[in-house]
């Protein structure tokens, strides 16, 4: 009997190691197995992962205007004259009629980058319409391409061009070495587009991805006037009809505002009068020439010269 009982022992616990060991198999039915499979520790459900948001990218400025003369590309639209002025490493490129944005659809002034570029691509807004060689200035919609010119503005607020015009022009620029320009003043010459561009305010940026407020789409053309004036000195109020003076003739546009940085450090009358760097060639060379005008430039010309100070009168 022992023998027998001994037996019947070590078949039992042979018989409950083959269930530990074959996985799946319960000694019950089918749906208190697939309940059993289930069951659980509460830690062992897993949570659904949450998205991460991406950053916001970061907001991208133009280069400056004195960069990219050095090397780059400068683009001047006189909207009054619906004209483009292009300038390759401060040199003038080429010039082509435009059509911008009509009433009620007006192309923005401002300064503006590069921010997309794509040889085939139709607008989102309108019907998708095609825009050939397109050159995104603005994520609210506003860009350089290809399409009709009627002669006078005619577009959604972008700035159409010739077809073949718009091709060579997106083989010359680069996202990171191209700064657009569009203003409100009439331009007729490569020396006033480059001139006004070199005039403008400091640019502020462009947040991709987000649509922009008015301010930041683009900043308004207008003519930088000098340095402000220290707190503790005040400008002269000068009286006279407006004149104006040279100061100097740099080899570089970053040359020039080194100098009138220095000037008015110097003389802090000088930041009541409107600075502007104008480029000439002069015997095959290229200058920068730094100019200042306010009524009454004559007369202090004559003091910056008894100071040492190189100045002539202009006009």
């Amino acid at each position: 009997m022992k023998r027998f009982a001994g037996a019947i022992g070590a078949s039992v616990v042979l018989l409950l190691g083959a269930i530990a060991v074959v996985p799946g198999w319960l000694p019950f039915g089918n749906s208190e197995q697939a309940q059993a499979q289930v069951a659980g520790p509460a830690s062992a459900i897993t949570q659904p992962s949450v998205p991460v948001q991406p950053a916001p990218a970061a907001p991208k400025l133009p280069p400056q205007v004195s960069d990219v003369l050095q090397s780059g590309v400068l683009i001047v639209i006189s909207k009054p004259t619906q004209r483009m002025f292009v300038f390759k490493d401060g040199v003038p490129w080429a010039s082509s009629p435009v059509s911008t944005g009509k009433r009620g659809h007006s192309t923005p002034a401002g300064v503006f980058p590069i921010l997309q570029k794509r040889v085939h691509h139709r607008s989102n807004i309108y019907s998708n319409a095609p825009m050939p060689y397109m050159q995104r200035l603005t994520w609210r919609g506003i860009a350089i391409h290809a399409g009709r010119l009627p002669g006078y503005p005619a577009s959604h607020g972008c700035i159409r061009l010739p077809y073949s015009f718009a091709k060579s022009l997106f083989s010359l620029t680069k996202a990171d070495a191209t700064t657009v320009v569009v203003t409100n003043e009439a331009v007729r010459s490569d020396e006033s587009a480059i001139t006004l561009a070199l005039n403008t305010q400091t640019p502020r940026p462009v947040a991709p991805g987000l649509p922009p407020t008015p301010a930041l789409a683009g900043i308004p053309v207008a003519p930088v006037l000098a340095n402000p004036v220290p707190p503790q000195v005040a400008a002269p109020r000068i009286s006279g009809p407006g004149q104006t003076i040279q100061l100097a003739a740099a080899t570089s546009p970053g040359e020039a505002e080194a100098h009138w940085a220095g000037l008015v450090a110097q003389h802090p009358e000088l930041a009541g009068f409107r600075k502007s760097v104008v480029p000439a060639v002069v015997g095959a060379r290229q200058f920068y020439r730094l100019r200042a005008s306010a009524p009454g430039a004559h007369a202090y010309c004559t003091t910056l010269k008894r100071a040492g100070q190189d100045c002539f009168r202009v006009s």
